[in-house]
């Protein structure tokens, strides 16, 4: 579509803020601070009443609703008109509301104290043209003044009984400078949302880019629907115990992206950028109860089926996304034994392969064919970039807790619950402590510490065969830098649950795994080779 160019148009004072009152000037909830301080907008005032430029207005007229500031302080600001153009402040929010709440004499609440804008005043004992600034923040105690609130509310006759002749004819002035004002403005006219959003951006936050997620919450705001995404993707993590949500679940660190992405993923197929702007606002609120449920149904799934019992543990928070797919598409069914089994399948492809370290959106447009493969009865196909893992390929795996292919052999240790060594209680696993190497939940079996004492470097001590799952108690404060015979030695005596314990650990024998020898090579490999048998179990799993 073509777009028309800007049109540059000068406003004053009065005819500007008219279509504020009027409900036709909105400003977009950009962002949080849209008003300036009491003494910047004494000093913008102060500009303005000698004359001095103080930049353009850029407005976005437009038909689009957008999510935007009710009120300005304690000042309600009208709806727009039925049928009418709205005015988006791209650039000057601070500037307009500033001026706004001091015609109005806003009054603000910040931190527990109320902020007066009717309290900027105009020192009256000034010269007009003093270079220092006629404008300030409090009225002085010793000085004549008047507010700029009256300045510009009350006609001159009013002022007459309170003030002097010379002072009447400044206020006068004053008034008639900022009222005559000729303000710059440029007015953009049905530009698309995602350019009007990167004008703003340009404009407003040095090179800082409003997200997709922005964008998306200020296109699909609706008053009438009552529908917020921000307010809903709040919900969602977390709806303070008025219903299912991801924090209950464990999977609260799910990003507003992927959410979107399967919101996309499901009405476009595709969770491009440009596919996700292209939803239309109606589509999209209508799919937002559906989408949310096929959301938590792939959460469950997960937790169950998988046993991931926390979203950090995810290797993508991506995997999500072809999941809900699959419910959303299946009306929202179970999946079947086959089914199931065929994500499964998927799933440990993607993550041992590290799919999604690149090339995410392009990528998953694939995997959704692939997840359509399955909802018709086939297996789908991974020729030419099937994956087979060997021991080899876990010898020397440096564990970093942030990596794909060692958060899915996290997954691997999650799936068969690991106990605590000491008690044979299942372990917690909380998604604030998985986010580092070094995190209460991880383990080295072989201490680093101890391993070091014997000559081992970090590089070697730090493999992901090496690191077990367990509390934060045991980790720091029984076990420490000891040698694995000597801890376990102590736990087996006092965990009746000990053989079964062991086991949830994919350590089931510790006279073949080395560990009352302290043989850190042998207990490499015998784990190592039951890790791989169970990784290549599910990435060729037998089907029905």
């Amino acid at each position: 579509m073509s777009i028309m160019q800007p049109q540059n148009q000068t406003k004053k004072y009065d005819f500007l803020f008219s279509d504020i009152d009027s409900g036709i000037i909105k400003i977009p909830k950009f962002q949080r601070d849209f008003i300036w301080t009491k003494e910047q907008t004494a000093s913008l005032i102060d500009s303005i009443i000698k004359g001095y430029p103080i930049g353009t207005f850029i407005f976005w007229q437009t038909k689009e609703e957008l999510r935007h500031f009710k009120e300005i302080g304690n000042i309600s600001l009208p709806a727009t008109p039925v049928g009418t153009s709205v005015k988006y402040v791209l650039d000057g929010q601070q500037r307009i509301t500033s001026l706004y709440a001091v015609r109005k004499g806003a009054i603000f609440t910040v931190e527990g104290k109320e902020i007066d804008y009717k309290d900027i005043c105009i020192n009256l004992e000034a010269e007009i043209e003093s270079e220092e600034n006629v404008v300030l923040v409090e009225p002085p105690d010793e000085l004549r003044f008047i507010s700029v609130h009256d300045l510009l509310n009350n006609n001159l006759t009013t002022f007459i009984a309170t003030y002097s002749i010379e002072e009447i004819q400044k206020i006068q002035t004053y008034s008639q400078r900022l009222t005559t004002y000729d303000f710059s403005t440029i007015m953009i006219i049905d530009y698309p949302l995602d350019i009007a959003c990167d004008v703003f951006t340009r404009i407003n936050t040095g090179g800082s880019v409003l997200t997709l997620f922005e964008i998306m919450v200020a296109k699909t705001y609706d008053i009438e629907r009552d529908f917020d995404l921000l307010q809903q993707y709040e919900l969602l993590l977390d709806n303070n115990n008025s219903g299912k949500d991801l924090e209950d679940a464990g999977f609260d660190t799910i990003p507003a992206q992927t959410v979107l992405q399967c919101i996309s993923a499901c009405l476009q197929g595709a969770i491009k950028r440009r596919d996700i702007l292209r939803i239309n606002k109606a589509d999209f609120i209508n799919a937002w109860p559906q989408v949310k449920d096929a959301i938590f149904l792939a959460v469950d799934w997960l937790t169950a089926h998988l046993r991931i019992p926390v979203s950090e543990m995810l290797p993508y928070n991506a995997l999500l996304i072809p999941l809900a797919y699959l419910f959303y598409k299946n009306n929202f069914q179970p999946l079947t034994t086959r089914d199931g089994t065929l994500y499964e399948q998927y799933f440990w492809w993607a993550s041992l392969t590290n799919r999604f370290s690149s090339a995410v959106e392009t990528k998953m447009e694939q995997d959704l064919h692939r997840m359509d493969d399955i909802l018709l009865g086939n297996q789908p196909s991974y020729r030419g970039e099937e994956i087979r893992i060997k021991l080899e390929d876990l010898l020397d795996r440096w564990f970093s807790a942030g990596e794909a292919f060692c958060k899915a052999i996290l997954c691997l240790y999650a799936f068969h619950q690991p106990r605590r060594f000491d008690t044979g209680e299942l372990v917690k696993i909380d998604n604030s402590w998985l986010k580092q190497s070094n995190s209460k939940n991880y383990h080295h079996f072989f201490p680093n510490a101890y391993l070091k004492n014997k000559g081992l470097d970090y590089w070697q001590s730090n493999c992901i065969l090496n690191v077990t799952i367990v509390d934060d108690y045991l980790n720091k404060r029984k076990i420490k830098a000891r040698a694995p015979k000597d801890y376990m030695a102590e736990f087996q005596k006092n965990n009746k649950h000990f053989s079964e314990t062991m086991q949830s650990h994919l350590i089931p024998d510790l006279d073949e795994f080395g560990v009352w020898e302290d043989d850190f090579e042998k207990f490499q490999n015998a784990r190592g080779d039951l890790v791989v048998d169970e990784l290549n179990a599910r990435l060729f799993p037998e089907l029905d």
